[in-house]
């Protein structure tokens, strides 16, 4: 029989780095008395961890002044502002958003770069990534450095190889983006790509609406609609990825035509296009004008308000269906889902009512994203981080 070998000292280490770190990158600044009972470890035993990490520029300490307590206060660690960042990247229709995000899911810069209404190919938008990284370099503080390229797009994409399967809306079939971008990018910066709503999910179960809940959905809205789901505390991916593919789910065959070449898809009913051509405007599905429209319907335009609610209502069926299915304590409408819901909380709720079964219904919960349009592109960043949290030690 083989022996399973015992940890070796510098696996615990690293290990243990690992952990105090991911405290940090979770909750921000902490005491060493915190983290030594967070970590259930010996106060001389995060002492050395909390310098090593100092040593390695991924955290700070300081003395906290001022107080009323006495005796020696604990020391402070806190992520560093010329520490490690994420590039992070969320690729949208209309635009891509590249940030640069430090530990602690704090977005340091910002770019936004506006694409051609037409489908960009995949070498375009990789190009564009690249050149976007390159400003924030300028950007952050003296002394940061880039870990790693986290990307949210809004398509189907492989567990194991990166490969966008489908992108319906992007014009991308099978594109080897993650290779086409690895290839663009300085040696050695790994490359991790994500679906927009399950990377959405992540950062809204860490560090926002969902953080204490284990049982949620965040459905997405944008031209396309999809959905992260977290079960029990973990993501569900679905053998290769592509779980929660609800916009491509079809509840009339004779409906209206969608981007993915089928009839009656969900999204054809709660996405962009759908919200804009029920208020008879011919625009296209960007950001500004959904957030006109939605402004509109407040200030007393009667087209803009009952398209809100005939979303509101099939969005309501939609949320039944996945509170039947999954039993969600939370369902969060980022997008312009969130729009909705502000508008027409009372819609959704009735049509959810009507279709989602009893006990189901009663106990979830709809609530805007706490990151609002960041959802994603935090979540994105958490991609790229995960290597680092993983080992501390491992550099690009």
């Amino acid at each position: 029989m083989t022996r399973a070998g015992a940890a070796r000292p510098d696996a615990i280490r690293r290990h243990n780095l690992g952990l105090l770190l991911t405290q940090i990158h979770r909750d921000g600044e902490l005491s060493r008395a915190e983290l030594t009972q967070r970590l259930d470890l010996s106060r001389s035993t995060v002492r050395a961890l909390v310098a090593e990490l100092a040593e390695l520029g991924l955290v700070e300490e300081h003395v906290p002044s001022g107080g009323e307590r006495a005796g020696r206060p604990s020391h402070l660690v806190g992520p560093r502002s010329d520490g490690p960042y994420a590039i992070a990247v969320d690729v949208d229709i209309t635009h891509i958003t590249t940030a640069a995000v430090g530990v602690g899911g704090h977005v340091l810069a910002r770019d936004v770069t506006a694409t051609d209404p037409s489908p960009s190919p995949p070498a375009t938008v990789a190009r564009a990534i690249v050149a976007a990284a390159e400003r924030l370099g300028t950007q952050v503080a003296r002394g940061a450095w880039p870990i790693g390229i986290g990307v949210s797009l809004p398509g189907t994409v492989g567990r194991q190889d990166g490969l966008v399967e489908l992108a319906p809306n992007l014009g991308w079939r099978d594109a080897a983006f993650g290779e086409i971008l690895t290839g663009l990018t300085p040696a050695g910066l790994p490359v991790s790509i994500g679906n927009d709503a399950d990377v959405a999910v992540l950062a809204e179960h860490l560090r926002g609406n969902g953080r204490d809940c284990d049982d949620l959905v965040y459905l997405m809205g944008r031209i396309g609609v999809g959905a992260g789901v977290i079960v029990n505390g973990a993501p569900l991916r679905g053998r290769d990825g592509h779980a929660g593919e609800v916009g491509h789910t079809v509840v009339d065959a004779s409906g209206p035509k969608c981007h993915c070449g089928q009839r009656g898809c969900v999204e054809t009913y709660i996405g962009d296009n759908a919200l804009l051509e029920l208020a008879g405007r011919k625009a296209s599905p960007t950001v500004d004008h959904t957030d006109q429209l939605f402004t509109d319907a407040h200030t007393g335009d009667k087209r803009a308000a009952d398209a809100v609610r005939t979303v509101a209502q099939a969005l309501g069926r939609t949320v039944a269906t996945l509170v039947n299915l999954l039993n969600p304590e939370l369902v969060i409408l980022g997008g312009s889902l969130a729009g909705v819901l502000e508008f027409a909380r009372a819609d959704i709720r009735a049509s959810l009512d009507s279709f989602a079964m009893t006990t189901a219904r009663d106990a979830v919960q709809l609530r805007p994203p706490a990151l609002g349009e960041d959802s994603a592109l935090v979540g994105a960043a958490e991609l790229a981080f995960a290597r680092l949290l993983d080992d501390p030690l491992v550099r690009p």
